[in-house]
């Protein structure tokens, strides 16, 4: 043990003496590690991390499936009703099973109106998640069913922002939707499943949940097969297997497909609630860890570069120590020593910036990251920065230490070793090499994301979405219980809108584009034959709109003719489709004047008849193929909430007072949900993308810094090791253009292997990353050659001054040093 003191204390002395050498060995190391500690911090919260629930091992989520569907996922479709009570039932490997969907509730009578966000879910939710009320109680079976009276569970954020924290809401009552409501429990802080970023964005829930409530299926619900749009949650039982669930969930699919006709074609997926919530993050994370991951390996060779340049130095010290009876084992220990204390000064300071790190990440992501509260440096966090300074410290510190105990005390105690041509290490060269290899596999990496990225924002949305302001408006069915109050409120919104000075146009939709949501069903064209199973149904986004909705998004007619105001509730029923439709289903002939409708041919309702056709835009994502579109006149089709368009003739947000102003001149307790731009809708649609390719971009700008550091120490260390042969040269004849070519050309060779060994790498590590590109090979051969030309020209450059530093050795000087 006081050998082991000895060696701390005598380290430190020395790397006290060497300030220089130490900040930037200290520097080098915080910036790996610290960027390793916050990009852990981030997959650890994410993959790693159980689940905040009781047993979360048995939490899963249950899904429908139809693999005869031109749908992007065929094995997370949403689940309807009837199947989820056959579940409920049959299912003998579940101790809960429910079934819940979003709902956004008008909250009045307590200060100003609120559009607050709610989750209606079946009895058994709470215990499925295996979450208790920290308040009260959650609701019963009997207050699940229909007619029974209307009880609410409260958020921690919502008991705190509303009712101040009352220890008494148990009981009391809130207007929701017109509607009373009885508080009957408070959910512990931080419960807020499910949120958006839990979910595919199908189910337009919020970003934080903020109460919810009993669904009261009715019987008619229970057996409804054909509508598909809510999700189910379930808890297996102790000992039950995910494989023997799965079975008894395909045994029930395969006997409701003989029993009903309309469930042809649909089985269940059950899938682990952690998988769900952050499987799909998976591969961006790993991708991520693995590049801060060669940031430290950078680093360390930066410092091990370092390392071998002062053992080179101390040689002289190493061989006295060694003649005065110090063992090579002793040495060693030593350099060590001193590599595990710069090691864990290094990862002292990269915690810090770790925090901080953790703190840029969480400002700059993206709402869509699951389980974005969660993310901190934790305990685990700093065990896993211990484990790598560790790990670090021996890595860059082995090299050196093996180099200077192998020193020959004859040649190195002799004053003529002095002039020694040290700088040609091999060892050193090879580093070098590593690094700039390394730095081409990250480069490219984030070339390839930002290329992509490029060409994803380049995309055409279909739309303007410049000048345009986008308000939310749901209205209460209790509120405004039939249609014509309904249409009315509606109108005169619009009506005053158009009076808002600025104002260019004003449009309305049901959902708008690129902000996650669809509406998606079955139709059926006039005179075609009627498809053998559901699962061969037309299918088809639907949105409802007014007359002015295609002018204010500028979206371009093809053919036939826009709505008018004379398509209202006593007009034909009328529709208009999109491109994608047209060339599905109607393969060149002239859709306008063919009818459509939804169900099938023999129902009742009537037939909409096609009277023109949009341009196809973008609603599921730039990155997404435009879907088959129908738009009905919202006047014919009412839908209970709108988005309100308003092109400005200036800057959007200019008119936000403005339409607040105009929907209470209507209503005075009508909640407004939300009030954006759509340019703050098409950059959240990209958001993701965005996250990815700046932080990539970020690791390997540092990673090219530490290189190009790298390749300046080893030449100007080589420069002056060389001092005296170099002046030998220069004596001799040499002009100062060969002194150096010399000196660039054994840079640029250092350089240009590691980057032939760095396209290798890439070629083979890009491919890992596909399915984060758009439009952009993995083996783009522009982005591999402008990386490995930039990378050249950064090498380049670090080797000019060294390579100008040694044109100026006086060789006079140069010999009368020896």
């Amino acid at each position: 043990m006081q050998t082991i003191l000895q060696d701390l204390r005598y380290g430190a002395r020395v790397l006290m003496k060497k300030p220089g050498f130490t900040f930037i060995a200290v520097l080098t190391l915080a910036l790996g590690i610290g960027a390793n500690t916050a990009i852990f911090s981030v997959v650890n919260a994410l993959l790693f991390r159980s689940l905040p629930y009781k047993n979360p091992e048995r939490l899963v989520m249950i899904w429908e499936t139809n693999h005869e569907l031109p749908i992007p996922d065929p094995d997370r479709f949403p689940v309807s009703v009837a199947a989820f009570d056959d579940w409920r039932k049959q299912a003998e490997s579940f101790e809960a099973v429910s079934i819940f969907d979003s709902q956004r509730f008008a909250f009045t009578g307590a200060g100003a109106p609120e559009r607050v966000a709610g989750i209606t879910t079946s009895a058994g939710f709470f215990d499925a998640l295996g979450v208790s009320p920290i308040l009260g109680r959650t609701y019963t079976e009997e207050e699940d069913r229909p007619g029974a009276n209307k009880v609410a569970v409260l958020s921690y954020a919502l008991w705190q922002k509303r009712f101040g924290g009352d220890m008494e809401i148990c009981g009391k009552t809130m207007q929701l939707d017109g509607d009373s409501y009885t508080i009957i429990g408070v959910m512990p802080q931080g419960m807020q499943f499910p949120r958006a970023a839990d979910l595919n964005a199908f189910f337009q829930l919020p970003p934080q949940t903020e109460l919810w409530t009993p669904m009261q299926l009715t019987a008619e619900q229970l057996t409804n097969r054909g509508s598909h749009s809510r999700a189910v949650i379930a808890r297996l039982k102790p000992g039950v297997s995910f494989a023997k669930a799965q079975a008894e969930l395909d045994a029930i699919a395969s006997r409701n497909q003989q029993q009903y006709p309309n469930a042809k074609g649909w089985g269940a997926h059950l899938m682990p609630m952690q998988e769900q919530l952050v499987g799909g993050m998976r591969p961006a994370l790993l991708i991520l860890l693995g590049a801060v991951g060669l940031v430290l390996l950078i680093a360390c060779a930066n410092v091990a570069n370092l390392l071998l340049a002062r053992a080179a130095a101390r040689q002289k010290e190493m061989a006295v120590r060694m003649a005065m009876g110090a063992s090579r084992w002793r040495l060693v220990r030593q350099l060590l020593t001193e590599s595990l204390l710069l090691a864990l000064i290094g990862g002292g300071l990269g915690v810090l910036l770790a925090v901080w790190g953790v703190d840029l990440l969480l400002a700059i992501s993206p709402a869509s990251i699951p389980r974005k509260n969660e993310i901190t440096v934790d305990v685990a966090a700093l065990g896993f920065t211990f484990a790598v300074a560790l790990m670090t410290g021996v890595l860059f510190g082995l090299a050196p230490a093996f180099q200077v105990s192998r020193v020959n005390l004859n040649d190195v105690l002799k004053e003529g070793a002095r002039g020694s041509t040290g700088g040609r290490t091999p060892l050193r060269s090879l580093l070098v090499v590593a690094e700039v290899a390394l730095s081409l596999v990250l480069l490219t990496g984030a070339g390839l994301l930002v290329r992509s990225f490029a060409r994803l924002t380049g995309t055409d949305p279909g739309f303007d979405p410049h000048n345009v302001a986008a308000m939310n408006l749901s209205i209460s069915s209790s509120h405004y219980e039939w249609d014509p109050k309904q249409r009315r409120f509606f109108k005169q919104v619009l009506e005053r809108m158009r009076t808002i000075p600025g104002a260019l146009s004003v449009g309305a939709v049901s959902e708008l584009p690129l902000s996650g949501s669809e509406e998606t069903d079955s139709f059926n064209i006039e005179g075609r034959p009627a498809p053998k199973t559901s699962s061969d149904d037309p299918l088809a986004d639907f949105r409802f709109i007014d007359e002015g909705y295609f002018k204010t998004l500028a979206i371009p007619l093809i053919t036939g003719r826009a709505f008018t105001e004379y398509d209202n509730d006593t007009a034909p029923p009328v529709v208009v489709i999109n491109e994608s439709l047209a060339r599905r289903y109607f393969n060149g002939e002239d859709p306008v004047g063919k009818r459509v409708k939804f169900g099938s041919a023999e129902d009742s309702d009537p037939w909409a008849t096609i009277v023109g056709v949009v341009r196809d835009i973008k609603h599921s994502g730039l990155d997404a193929e435009a879907r088959p579109q129908l738009y009905f006149p919202y006047q014919q089709m009412l839908w209970g909430h709108l988005v309100i368009v308003v092109r400005s003739a200036t800057d959007a947000q200019n008119l936000f007072d403005a339409m607040r102003e105009a929907v209470w001149a209507v209503d005075k307790d009508q909640p407004i949900t939300s009030l954006r731009t759509m340019e703050s809708y098409l950059s959240d649609s990209v958001s993701q993308q965005r996250f990815n390719a700046v932080l990539l971009a970020g690791f390997a700008l540092l990673a090219l810094v530490l290189a190009s550091v790298g390749i300046y120490g080893v030449m100007s260390y080589s420069v002056t090791q060389r001092t005296h042969e170099l002046g030998i040269r220069m004596a001799l004849g040499a002009k100062h253009g060969d002194v150096f070519r010399l000196v660039v050309i054994e840079g640029m060779r250092l350089a240009l292997s590691g980057v032939a060994l760095g396209l290798v790498g890439a070629f083979a590590a890009t491919r890992l990353m596909s399915s984060l590109l758009f439009a952009v090979s993995a083996t783009d051969p522009l982005t591999f050659a402008a990386i490995s030309l930039i990378l050249t020209g950064v090498a380049l450059g670090a080797c000019l001054v060294p390579a100008r530093r040694a044109t100026r050795v006086d060789p006079m000087v140069a010999l009368r040093y020896e």
